[in-house]
């Protein structure tokens, strides 16, 4: 088994781990774990060879917890990429990609305000609302590594963008964060399905160009929030 490149999960027993097929068997002898958090190392070790990634799942995430593999493909990964990094080189590419990954983002940022606008879809004598909610939702839900339905390439981003302007509101014109709901199954989705049915409902009256009193939650929302990046309770995907 050792010949295999294979993901595991840990084992009941020190030195063992589970196989896909549940089985427990021990880990070769000769390997080492390798721990997560060095991106490049982990692809030139896995390069070398045979390996088994190490992966837990806890609810409905699965963390990894590093790649086991011969000691020995540790030790010349570690001297190969630590060789390469010395490289002036190696530098300039690195903020090189650096330049790329920030003109993309801001790109990206960009149309997704404007697929937020689209989604909204308000009457001209509200367009500045429209604007000013584009640039609160983008600025919580694009940043890189922000875990939010904005990040998630597997759907069009004009869903995209209205799943993450619902769940904006759901967290500043509700009592979400503040509600008692029950441990069921299916309970939280309910919620968050009436909810957005009300924050649709509001976005009607700025749709059709009604007059919005002070007292509309999103006006109050919008009001009270001046700064793109004031503080934003954690978000789930839809």
């Amino acid at each position: 088994m050792s010949d295999q490149t294979r993901n595991v999960t840990p084992g009941r027993r020190p030195g063992t781990v589970r196989l896909e097929d549940k089985t427990e068997v021990a880990i070769p002898a000769g390997w080492e774990l390798l721990p997560p958090g060095d991106a490049g190392l982990t692809r030139r070790l896995k390069a070398l060879g045979p390996s088994w990634t190490v992966q837990e799942k806890k609810g409905r995430r699965v963390f990894s917890r590093g790649v086991l593999a011969p000691a020995e493909n540790i030790r010349r990964a570690r001297e190969e990429v630590e060789a390469k990094r010395a490289d002036p080189k190696y530098e300039r590419q690195l903020e090189q990609a650096r330049k790329r990954r920030e003109a993309k983002q801001e790109v990206y940022v960009e149309d997704f305000k404007g697929a937020i606008v689209a989604f909204l879809n308000f009457h001209p004598i509200h367009a500045g609302f429209a604007d000013q909610l584009a640039e609160l939702v983008a600025a919580h839900a694009t940043p890189v590594g922000s875990g939010t339905v904005a990040r998630t390439e597997r759907i069009p981003i004009e869903e995209r963008a209205s799943a993450a302007t619902i769940a904006w509101m759901r967290h500043h014109t509700t009592d979400y964060d503040n509600m008692h709901i029950a441990r069921v199954r299916g309970e939280r989705r309910q919620v968050r399905g009436q909810l957005a049915k009300a924050s649709l409902r509001v976005l009607q009256r700025y749709r059709r160009g009604e007059k919005i009193p002070g007292t509309c939650p999103l006006k109050k929302a919008l009001d009270r929030i001046q700064e793109p990046n004031a503080f934003y309770p954690d978000d789930e995907e839809e």
